[in-house]
């Protein structure tokens, strides 16, 4: 990147980190499931729209929450993968049809996304998704949302950002939002036992990327840097056994709370290169997030080089990955591990998907995404990205 567009990038960062402390960031309430009918009285919810997949509906995990529920409610359980613009405008019907007044979210990082921003759609009916990309478009308090995550992973119930995917483009449209911010979450570890083994290690890693990304970038607080501490030593620590144990309900709890603090860590300092990158390959290809986080993570950590070696080296050594005392030493060591637990994990080394021809719209849409506002340890421009997709797809430039 050339030096001007540099200067401008740190300084727009730079703007954000100051005005950090006067932003209304909030964390949901953690609830247990027997307060759910509490809560939704206190919120003067009438009738409830449960948003899902028809996975989770087949294996019957609402079952513990459709035998508590005592208001009428309709099922939206059409959500997939990188959810749609389609998809929301489908779920955004039924919530009108139907005189829904709250939305009760059980699923992964898609469904919680779907359900963020058809309650964006239901206050904002004249602004199209499309028009909601980038920050604050939305500014607008929304109905009440409580998320239930069902993976340990992307942390949806505390940010303030969504991905919808455009299905005629595949471009993916960050969103990003203080009202986005779910308002409740309930952690209930039995509902990740029966994950299959590789979504377990994606989602996993994928906390670890949003715990390892707002760790290292230059807008950290003292609130994310103890968040992203505590989320990367609990994923060190519980991941692997969630894999091999599934049924460890307190590995799987602590999880999940990993997952919970590493969304606050970026939800207020952010991520970095490896998510922007991560969101065009999920757009273009429809790669799992967390699988792409996971693939994508260490190769980039060792482009970024210098710039993030005492920060990695911290974190090396506050898991007890190394016991290095040379930043560089330790930060290479943090790297390995990670290159280590994904060939444990059966997560591929590189993303062989990756046609030549599609890199340079994706990169144009990684920078687009990245700068100026995520306060990485180095900044890339396209032709800088391009190289980067190279590698992770393997390709001969």
């Amino acid at each position: 990147m050339n030096f001007l567009s540099r200067i401008y990038c740190r300084i727009y960062q730079q703007i954000f980190h100051l005005a950090i402390p006067f932003l209304p960031y909030r964390n949901p309430k953690i609830i247990k499931l027997n307060e759910l009918n509490t809560i939704l009285n206190k919120e003067n919810v009438n009738k409830l729209m449960i948003v899902t997949d028809k996975n989770l509906v087949a294996n019957n995990i609402l079952t513990s929450f459709l035998n508590i529920i005592n208001i009428p409610y309709v099922i939206y359980d059409d959500v997939k993968p990188n959810p749609t613009i389609e998809a929301v405008e489908r779920a955004r019907d039924l919530y009108i049809k139907e005189k829904v007044t709250g939305i009760l979210a059980i699923g992964g990082g898609s469904v919680l996304d779907l359900a963020k921003i058809c309650l964006a759609r239901v206050k904002k009916p004249k602004k199209s998704i499309k028009k909601m990309e980038g920050l604050l478009k939305i500014r607008k308090k929304l109905p009440p949302l409580i998320a239930v995550p069902t993976t340990a992973g992307t942390g949806s119930e505390t940010t303030l950002a969504a991905v919808i995917t455009d299905e005629v483009t595949k471009h993916k449209y960050p969103i990003n939002d203080f009202s986005l911010i779910p308002h409740y979450a309930i952690l209930e570890p039995t509902l990740t036992t029966n994950l299959p083994k590789s979504l377990t290690a994606t989602t996993g890693l994928d906390a670890l990327t949003h715990a390892v990304e707002a760790f290292i970038g230059h807008s950290t607080t003292r609130k994310t840097r103890k968040m992203s501490i505590e989320a990367t030593k609990l994923i060190v620590n519980n991941l692997k056994e969630c894999y091999y144990n599934p049924h460890d309900l307190v590995a799987r709890e602590n999880m999940l709370y990993a997952a919970h603090y590493a969304g606050i860590a970026f939800t207020i300092s952010y991520v970095g290169y490896i998510h922007a990158i991560a969101h065009s390959l999920g757009g273009k290809y429809g790669v799992p997030h967390g699988l792409a986080n996971a693939v994508i993570m260490p190769q980039v950590l060792e482009i970024y080089g210098k710039a993030c070696y005492k920060k990695l080296a911290y974190l090396a050594r506050i898991s007890k990955i190394s016991t290095a005392k040379d930043n560089k030493v330790a930060a290479k060591d943090f790297i390995d591990y990670l290159y280590k637990t994904n060939a444990e994990l059966k997560i591929p080394k590189y993303l062989t998907m990756i046609n030549k021809d599609d890199v340079k719209e994706m990169a144009h849409y990684a920078a687009k995404e990245a700068n100026p506002l995520y306060p990485c340890p180095r900044l890339f421009n396209e032709q800088e990205l391009i190289k980067i997709y190279y590698k992770i797809g393997d390709i001969n430039e």
